[in-house]
């Protein structure tokens, strides 16, 4: 099912989101979630979607498989957390579901671990670097209530005309 995708000022784009608790692994509903969300992430063309953006005040996100490394299939980060892994940083143009229209440039770690749970209750932990992990960055910024335009520079509007 295709949700509703909240936009800016949505105050649950600006709340910390709750951790999943192991209880919510058996619950059918969260399981739905998790596939609704990639179908709306996927029905809007995203990369990445968080839980909060069709608000869902929860600690996951989905990302495309087709920005994954592996490109086989679409990415669950349950209760995810990164650390940077190299000092490196770049800055390039991002956008967002929840704040349609807009776009800047932010600064990002290009190389990052990943510590998480998958949708079946399993730990993961890998390392992503570039766009992946410049995707993992912003989606976990969702969680902490942080959008994008909150560490954008040279923010600009595109007005969709048909």
């Amino acid at each position: 099912m295709i949700l509703e995708i909240l936009t800016e000022p949505n105050p649950v784009l600006r709340q910390k989101s709750r951790p999943v608790e192991p209880a919510d692994f058996s619950d059918a509903k969260f399981k739905q979630s998790i596939l609704n969300l990639i179908e709306t992430m996927k029905s809007r063309d995203g990369v990445g979607m968080a839980a909060p953006q069709a608000g869902m005040a929860l600690r996951f996100c989905v990302i495309a498989k087709e920005y994954t490394e592996d490109k086989i299939k679409d990415v669950v980060l349950i209760n995810p957390v990164w650390t940077k892994k190299s000092i490196l940083r770049a800055s390039d143009e991002e956008g967002c579901l929840s704040v349609p229209n807009v776009f800047g440039r932010v600064l990002r770690y290009k190389k990052i671990r990943v510590k998480a749970v998958d949708e079946n209750g399993k730990s993961v932990n890998f390392e992503a670097k570039n766009f992946l992990a410049r995707i993992i960055q912003h989606e976990v910024d969702h969680l902490d209530g942080i959008l994008f335009i909150d560490k954008a520079k040279n923010l600009y509007r595109v007005d969709k005309k048909l």
